[in-house]
């Protein structure tokens, strides 16, 4: 398959305006997002709606696509942006893999999980998930949980702790279940993505505030694929901030 890795990327964000350009380490954010995903892919481009990033992008060697400042999800702007890319270069590509522009550290392992996960054929979304920890709280509703099919395909994604364990207290449910926590990152094959683009908000997003729930409704598969830690994404200038320290020490 060929595929493209896609990064959206917002300037007016309202908890942390301006997030793409922070500076981590003398580099932009997003240069730290760029840089990691093209090592796994040979086709990147950042997806932005504002000339500040795309100059910055365009600074540091990237490939920048300007697109509407309308979107309102990632998912819809890498559909714009797919067609944008592919016309303007004079190809096709079969998948896409949208990355988070605030995950500045995200791992080659989540990268590539995200890709193998189309060697089955029937997926046509693919997501990942890792093992909650024993010490985590998987009644936050912040740390959306995901149950599985047998063959690894999501059944349901909540910011509920699911499933429910029946019988027992609720303080016990981690040590009777394996709950699995979903990283928001996704991939597509490329006529779906342009298909996800189209569909209204359904009952089910609305109530969770989670879009993927959207796609399930809608009937599509989405393969999850597990991997052995989470990404570590800024939302605020206290992540950053926090991100920082550590870095330092």
């Amino acid at each position: 398959m060929k595929f493209i890795a896609i990064i959206p990327a917002r300037y007016a964000s309202t908890r942390f305006p301006g997030k793409p350009l922070a500076d981590i380490q003398g580099k932009p954010m997003i240069q730290h997002v760029y840089e990691r995903t093209a090592r796994v892919f040979a086709a990147c481009c950042v997806a932005t709606d504002d000339r500040r990033i795309a100059d910055a992008v365009e600074g540091f060697g990237g490939c920048a696509v300007m697109t509407s400042p309308e979107h309102s999800s990632g998912t819809d702007r890498c559909a714009e942006a797919l067609d944008r890319y592919e016309a303007a270069a004079g190809t096709s590509f079969d998948a896409v893999i949208n990355v988070q522009g605030d995950e500045p550290f995200i791992a080659e392992e989540h990268l590539t999980a995200l890709r193998d996960a189309f060697d089955d054929p029937d997926a046509e979304i693919a997501t990942l998930a890792c093992l909650m920890k024993p010490d985590e709280d998987i009644f936050n509703p912040n740390a959306p949980k995901v149950t599985l099919t047998r063959e690894g395909y999501a059944l349901y994604f909540s910011r509920s702790a699911i499933p429910y364990v029946r019988g027992a207290e609720p303080s016990r449910w981690a040590s009777l279940h394996t709950y699995l926590k979903h990283i928001g990152i996704y991939g597509y094959r490329a006529d779906i993505l342009r298909r996800l683009a189209q569909l209204p908000q359904g009952k089910l997003e609305a109530a969770e505030s989670l879009e993927q729930l959207r796609w399930l409704e809608n009937g599509y598969r989405i393969k999850v694929g597990t991997v052995t830690s989470e990404t570590v994404g800024i939302d605020t200038p206290a992540d950053l901030e926090r991100l920082l320290k550590k870095l330092h020490c």
